[in-house]
């Protein structure tokens, strides 16, 4: 039996999901290591975020690509995660690597709620 055979091709909609979340933790990646040289406490709090972030996303991506029963749930996570990490970019408006990331959580979050409204 062959891997296509054992397990459906992603949808659309999930493939979406998958690129959004992988997309969301390179994003968050480079912006700890744009914090890491900038130092700070505004920084250290935003890295928290960051790193909680970068790990949901990829973890989610990863629950998607193997088609785990958990999915829909950590989608549902993954979204507010995103969510709070969107926030905490935003309290740095000035600084451009924040407001990339910012968009990309929230691109991560609107593709993940979708996907967890769907049910998988």
């Amino acid at each position: 039996m062959t891997q296509s055979q054992m397990t459906p091709a992603p949808t659309q909609q999930m493939q979406e999901c998958i690129e959004a979340c992988m997309s969301c933790h390179s994003m968050c990646e480079e912006t700890m290591s744009s914090c890491m040289q900038k130092g700070g406490q505004q920084q250290m709090q935003i890295m928290r975020a960051l790193l909680d972030c970068s790990e949901m996303t990829r973890m989610c991506a990863d629950m998607m690509m193997r088609r785990s029963p958990m999915s829909a749930e950590m989608c549902m996570l993954c979204a507010k995660m995103c969510d709070m990490c969107a926030e905490a970019c935003m309290s740095m408006p000035d600084d451009q690597q924040m407001m990339r990331c910012a968009e990309a959580c929230r691109r991560s979050a609107q593709t993940c709620r979708a996907m967890a409204g769907a049910g998988m």
